[in-house]
């Protein structure tokens, strides 16, 4: 029996099963919804199990009416019971990829996944792995653990990977119109995830394996983090040669062909740009190869939080003021504008960086209300004029589009602009220092 003669279930119902119910997790099962296939939904956390049984979004692209109203109409459910599993005609695997303290794939959520689809894989079942990680991951790790049931790839069931190309915040391009690329182990499982995914999303592409998807993942993350660490490298050549770099960039960014605009930052953030490199960078270490751009750009990426402190530094010692003993209010902990993710964020390397100089440090993020950082809990400040002129400097980290940023420099004694927001003044002293 294939997937495709199971498409209808007797009920006239697909079942999808979402391993994993995060950013990418919660949003796809949304779209399926919507177009009337029943999802269940697995996660480990009992409260975003929940969450989503009691209506709630706890993800900031989805909005709880959507999950309400699927889930009123028994289209879309959660649980932690892995053993329902066997309940779902497509099972798609959404779990987190971290990297170690070795920047080593961290594949851990991806193994417990698949044994967990191994232990209720039935004939005709569809199995998507869309968590990003390196090229051979759904070959070498799913495929043995799927077929170890003695039902055959291809055959018995399908299997593919898809990548997510989640990009949180962005309203115009969601999980619904993004072209969706899918790569199975055969031909057969190939045709039958783009059959499955054109059900309810806009434009499939497919490919020839599951390793061209995967690495179709990295290629698009690699691209970003090369040209950001470029860029970041082009304003520390900028900053020591005395010339504004985002004027050169938005001079450079008038050329119609040929040049494609990046701008620089305090560091690299998020679930993507700074670790899917590092899954390329680990898979070819063991096929003896060195990824030089890679290894370069996070080298230069990962240097911009001290650059930002060192702007710090050099904008109070303007006042003959230390950084030891100064208060810093920070502008934005999350990692990219107007969204509440602060994984992997630059801001918490500024902040971790501050403390350590001495300094006694704050933050304002109207969508971070909260913050665990090494050992110890961060609440937002709300972002008062007091706040801004008690402070012996502000630093704007995320270029929120709710800060009222001419208020921000009117009411700083000193301010850092990592961002490029704040509007200058007559004898602004840097492209990074707006006021000291």
């Amino acid at each position: 029996m294939h997937v495709s003669d199971r498409e209808e279930s007797k009920n006239g119902e697909t079942t999808l099963g979402v391993i994993g119910l995060g950013y990418v997790g919660l949003p796809l099962a949304v779209e399926a919804g919507k177009e009337g296939i029943r999802v269940i939904g697995f996660d480990v956390n009992e409260a975003v199990v929940a969450s989503v049984n009691e209506g709630r979004s706890h993800i900031q692209d989805v909005s709880t009416v959507e999950v309400s109203e699927l889930h009123a109409a028994d289209l879309l459910e959660a649980t932690t019971d892995m053993t329902r599993l066997s309940e779902c005609d497509v099972v798609s695997i959404c779990v987190p990829t971290p990297l170690s303290k070795t920047r080593d794939p961290d594949v851990s959520f991806i193994l417990a996944a698949s044994e967990a689809v191994a232990g209720g894989l039935r004939k005709g079942q569809l199995v998507v792995l869309e968590s990003t990680t390196y090229p051979g991951t759904t070959r070498e790790i799913l495929l043995p653990a799927l077929e170890a049931s003695g039902l055959k790839v291809g055959e018995d069931f399908h299997l593919c990977f898809s990548p997510e190309r989640v990009d949180p915040g962005n309203e115009v391009w969601t999980t619904k119109n993004t072209p969706k690329v899918v790569g199975g182990i055969t031909p057969e499982c190939t045709a039958a995830g783009v059959r499955f995914y054109e059900r309810f999303l806009d434009s499939i592409v497919a490919v020839s394996s599951t390793e061209a998807a995967e690495m179709t993942k990295i290629l698009e993350n690699t691209f970003r983090a090369v040209n950001i660490g470029l860029v970041n490298e082009t304003a520390l050549i900028a900053d020591r040669l005395g010339v504004d770099v985002w004027e050169v960039i938005d001079a450079a960014a008038t050329k119609p062909f040929g040049f494609m605009k990046f701008t620089p930052g305090p560091g690299l953030g998020g679930h993507c740009i700074p670790v899917d490199p590092h899954y390329l960078s680990w898979k070819m270490r063991t096929l003896n190869y060195k990824t030089r751009f890679i290894e370069l750009a996070s080298e230069i990426n990962s240097e911009m939080p001290y650059f930002v402190v060192d702007k710090v530094r050099e904008a109070l010692n303007r006042r003959k003021k230390s950084v030891n003993g100064s208060s810093v209010l920070l502008l934005g902990v999350a990692y990219k504008r107007d969204i509440d993710d602060v994984r992997e964020s630059p801001a918490l390397d500024v902040l971790r960086l501050l403390e350590d100089d001495g300094a006694t440090v704050s933050y304002h993020d109207p969508f971070v209300p909260e913050l665990d950082e090494d050992g110890h809990h961060l609440v937002s400040i709300p972002l008062t004029d007091e706040a801004l002129t008690e402070a012996d400097a502000v630093v704007i980290l995320t270029d929120h589009t709710e800060f009222d940023y001419e208020r921000v420099v009117d009411r700083s004694k000193v301010l850092i602009d990592a961002r490029h927001v704040a509007p200058r003044q007559v004898g602004s002293l840097t492209s990074w220092i707006v006021k000291a």
